[in-house]
């Protein structure tokens, strides 16, 4: 009788934490991101270097929002 207990409440368990597992194609809250780069430049004006010749860049990722089209606002008279 505990063995068929214990059984049942594994089984419980396992499809509770599996109903709450994410789901690896479910969008993100937080919408698309885009990663954004620019070149790294010096005190002198130009884009510096890395040890193998290209130019050095920092990225940051931003978040792209959706332009909302609307109908135009009457002009008072």
């Amino acid at each position: 009788m505990k063995f068929i207990t214990v059984v049942i409440t594994m089984l419980f368990a396992a499809s509770v934490f599996a109903a709450e597992a994410p789901k690896a194609d479910a969008p993100k809250a937080g919408g698309e991101t885009k990663e954004v780069c620019k070149d790294v430049v010096g005190k002198d004006g130009k884009a510096t270097k890395n040890k193998d010749g290209s130019t050095k860049q920092t990225c940051k990722k931003i978040k792209v929002h959706k332009k909302v089209e609307g109908t135009k606002v009457p002009e008072k008279k």
